[in-house]
């Protein structure tokens, strides 16, 4: 009998930690499956939610925000393609020139949860982002993504043409930073048991495997 895990992660689509930790997660889910069933819920939090929808160069955002310089950043880059390349995913950090506004992707992640497909969504917006460079606020980028992985494009764009689901994320982001959430990715077992950063695959299993084990003995 598995041990069922509610996982919120919480994250944006231009964090590259992000997907490095999600990638991280997943591989760890897959070598507890024996023993774990995990039901992944994906929560909002903008990095940049003052960026008009065109963005800002990376190298200026990145040297404005943490001082890199762009050797610097060349170098982290560097390390996040080798990273991503050891989870199988791929940064194509070149064709990434922009930093963007994601508050418009997070209302079509609420969306994609009712619909059954919020965790393909993620995955397809971090792949469009950083693999593909796209500018993942602009609402005909969006759109398509929606539709590479089922969704209805018309009512994707029906959503981002209008206000809804922002609601939504406004409070799901409120109620994150009211628990403390300053850093993503933030994952949050069971409303419990909190797990932040990029991990390695093997600290995210030692996790999972502790958690489950502590709910399996006091169910008992």
């Amino acid at each position: 009998m598995t041990t069922p895990l509610r996982i919120d992660f919480v994250s944006d689509v231009v964090c590259p930690w992000c997907a490095i930790g999600l990638k991280s997660l997943e591989q760890a889910l897959e070598r507890v499956n024996s023993t774990v069933t995990a039901d992944i819920h994906f929560q909002p939090f903008e990095l940049n939610p003052t960026l008009p929808r065109e963005g800002q160069s990376v190298l200026e955002h990145l040297s404005k925000k943490y001082g890199l310089s762009p050797e610097q950043l060349a170098r982290n880059q560097e390390s996040l393609r080798e990273r991503g390349e050891s989870l199988g995913f791929v940064f194509d950090l070149e064709k990434r020139t922009h930093i963007y506004n994601t508050f418009d992707a997070h209302r079509l992640l609420h969306w994609a949860e009712a619909e059954g497909k919020q965790r393909e969504l993620k995955h397809a917006l971090l792949h469009a982002y950083f693999t593909e460079g796209r500018n993942v606020s602009d609402h005909d980028v969006l759109t398509n993504v929606a539709g590479r992985i089922g969704l209805d494009e018309e009512r994707a764009r029906e959503i981002l043409n209008s206000d809804t689901y922002g609601a939504e994320v406004r409070q799901a982001e409120q109620h994150y930073q009211q628990q403390d959430i300053q850093a993503v990715p933030s994952v949050i077992i069971d409303n419990k048991y909190l797990i932040q950063g990029g991990q390695p695959v093997e600290a995210f299993e030692q996790a999972l495997q502790q958690i489950a084990a502590e709910k399996a003995a006091q169910s008992q």
